[in-house]
């Protein structure tokens, strides 16, 4: 959530800021006139108040007098009723101005690249060299129904489409591959954590996934309760209105998390394979920092999220992501993308998102400063170290042999029990 100081006082740069973002700037405007209608409601609620306190003290003298104070005790009844009337109406002002500040989303940073869509992202940096196959390189679909691996037929069966049951070798490098990032980043300075795959309501708004994306949610019929759309949700959420200390800070934490998403928004798009599942199992990174220390920190993650690709020797790329293209509470966010062969370009593989103090006001993360002991916002950022399926899809695509085999990264080989190729049986 914005500070809604900064819209009040700046609301022209607010919106210049979120055209690329927000369709309806003039939520913006809306917030402004409700909070002016609020302050005058504060005044006429303060001076009846006063009116109120002098009510009563002319009571008490003419009590202690002996004289009637019955007029001025129905003055009171009225002015009671006037405050309670005043009192109601300024808190569902309140209300009105939260519920229309959980749907603006964070102004970008200054190096963030105005647009509206992808075709404003700028690259910002490549490692390593698309490899030049000597025959046409396989989906990587194909390339698993042909070794027996992926059982998408299965997966529909079970659930419905957008679900997939892994067999053999596939089961094995999906747990592989959680242990070797999740063995990576611990040894890089994060705190492994295991958690909820349920959440509430409330930490998906502390967060910014609701209310704007609840279309995407898996709910629980009943409950307050929503499937894990990404372990961003828990990871924030542990310190959610809660008080850090400065010498803790920064705060490092990862984990695996299967996530789930409708993808109502994405009909259509990469219906093939594993690309894009309604679950998908991902180890995600977390930080809070103080905010001189929020963009170190967000450059930091984005290192450790393409260590995980350079050693696995999978070629990518990484992309700054102009103001359109952000996620809700992103104020700065990099794609890193791998390269697909059989798509002949770049895919998302991770987004790496420094949140500043966007999350921590909706979910109420402060820290105490040494020096003064005053409260101050935390700063979050997140990023996905990495999105496990797609991990999977790039290793069978780029390391995909002619004899339709395909072959283990050499970094993953202890997690393999000794299984360095894929070989159909």
């Amino acid at each position: 959530m914005l500070d809604v100081r900064f819209l009040l006082e700046s609301k022209d740069i607010a919106k210049e800021k979120l055209k690329d973002r927000l369709k309806d700037t003039e939520l913006i405007d809306k917030v402004c006139l409700l909070y002016d209608e609020k302050r005058h409601i504060q005044k006429q609620a303060d001076n009846l108040r006063a009116q109120k306190k002098r009510i009563s003290k002319d009571i008490g003298i003419l009590k202690s007098k002996g004289e009637d104070a019955s007029v001025l005790m129905r003055d009171t009844e009225e002015v009671n009723q006037q405050l309670s009337g005043i009192e109601e109406r300024e808190k569902s002002i309140g209300n009105e101005i939260e519920n229309l500040m959980l749907l603006i989303p964070n102004i970008p940073m200054d190096d963030v690249p105005s647009g509206k869509d992808e075709s404003s992202n700028v690259e910002v940096f490549r490692w390593g060299s698309p490899r030049a196959f000597d025959f046409k390189p396989l989906p990587h679909y194909e390339i698993a129904e042909r070794l027996g691996i992926l059982d998408f037929e299965r997966g529909t069966k079970i659930s419905g489409s957008g679900f997939t049951l892994y067999h053999k070798v596939a089961a094995h490098l999906e747990r592989a591959l959680i242990n070797f990032m999740l063995d990576v980043h611990t040894q890089n300075g994060y705190e492994e954590k295991f958690v909820p795959f349920l959440v509430s309501g409330n930490s998906l708004r502390g967060t910014g996934q609701l209310p704007k994306f609840k279309e995407d949610l898996y709910k629980v019929e009943g409950e307050d309760l929503y499937l894990n759309p990404t372990a961003e949700v828990p990871l924030t959420n542990i310190y959610q209105n809660e008080v850090l200390d400065e010498g803790d800070l920064p705060i490092r934490i990862t984990a695996y998390a299967p996530s789930f998403r409708l993808e109502a928004g994405s009909y259509g798009k990469d219906t093939r394979g594993i690309i894009r599942q309604h679950q998908f199992n991902k180890v995600e990174l977390v930080k809070f920092t103080k905010p001189e220390d929020s963009e170190i920190e967000h450059q930091s993650m984005l290192k450790d999220a393409q260590k995980i690709l350079e050693l696995l020797n999978l070629p990518y790329r990484v992309v700054l992501l102009c103001a359109g293209d952000m996620g809700f509470s992103a104020a700065k966010c990099y794609d890193i993308e791998v390269w697909l062969p059989s798509m002949n370009r770049y895919k998302e593989i991770s987004s790496v998102s420094n949140c500043l103090d966007f999350q921590a006001r909706r979910a109420g993360i402060k820290y105490r400063k040494k020096q003064d002991g005053k409260l101050e916002y935390v700063h979050t950022m997140n990023g996905s170290g990495l999105a496990v399926g797609r991990t999977m899809v790039a290793i069978l695509e780029n390391y995909q042999q002619e004899d339709g085999s395909v072959v283990i990264p050499d970094v993953l080989h202890k997690y393999m029990n000794g299984i360095i190729s894929i070989k159909k049986t």
